[in-house]
């Protein structure tokens, strides 16, 4: 699936709100529900051109995902790097990012990205070589947050989160054999939480930079969490501390 095609109400949506000069083709399906006939009548009015096709048109061009109707291909767009990152911290009063090392399946990443929204992440780094990218299925997974959450795709990210300490950025990483549970770190000042892969976690060198680590309690039979469910948690503790200045 190319990494400009986006479907689904919620992602068309958010594009059609964040970025509508950038669509470049509409198909909506022929027996399509009201919602999907409604937001195709609002690319229409952009002078839009919407191709009606049948289903397995749109099964084809989303290689049979839940396109609920309809799909848009957008100009693909430059990606951010490190250079704009830092730019973009420099100027935070408190930031607080989310970073995440060797996550490669975009549902995760999409579900990571949906819970970055919702705390109010200031932005959420990636590796260049060890992550999903922004294609059809993460940006349906985020329910629009994909289109919101300032993302950086960088080259190194060990470098990277160097530079974001040397900014005043506290780097926490996520490790199961960490002797602090997360509940007990400081998350209410400049912050930047590191989730590995659940396969194998963090890189050595990422984990090698980070200032502190952390881990959730795990009291059953299993050993770790899905990243983007231990995601969720850990962006939400730091929400709480945040927003009622505990620490």
């Amino acid at each position: 699936m190319d990494n400009d095609i986006v479907y689904g109400i919620h992602p068309v949506s958010a594009v059609l709100e964040s970025e509508p000069e950038n669509i470049l083709s509409v198909w909506l399906l022929e027996s399509s529900e009201n919602r999907a006939r409604e937001l195709a009548e609002s690319l229409e009015n952009l002078g839009l051109k919407i191709q009606k096709v049948k289903r397995k048109t749109l099964d084809s061009i989303t290689d049979g995902a839940n396109h609920q109707g309809i799909v848009i291909r957008i100009r693909a767009s430059k990606q951010a790097g490190e250079n704009e990152l830092l730019d973009l911290i420099s100027g935070a009063e408190k930031p607080f990012i989310l970073v995440l090392d060797d996550v490669t399946d975009p549902h995760n990443l999409g579900a990571c990205l949906r819970s970055a929204d919702g705390a109010g992440v200031t932005a959420v780094v990636v590796s260049r070589d060890h992550a999903a990218g922004l294609n059809g299925t993460v940006r349906k997974v985020a329910c629009g947050a994909a289109e919101n959450v300032p993302f950086f795709t960088v080259t190194n990210l060990s470098r990277t989160l160097k530079a974001l300490k040397e900014l005043g950025v506290w780097i926490i990483g996520t490790a199961g054999e960490a002797e602090k549970l997360v509940y007990e770190a400081d998350l209410s000042g400049p912050v930047a939480l590191v989730m590995g892969a659940e396969d194998r976690g963090m890189r050595r060198l990422t984990r090698e930079t980070c200032d502190d680590l952390v881990k959730l309690p795990m009291n059953g039979s299993v050993s770790s969490l899905n990243v983007s469910v231990a995601t969720g948690i850990v962006l939400y503790e730091a929400v709480r501390q945040r927003m009622f200045k505990v620490k």
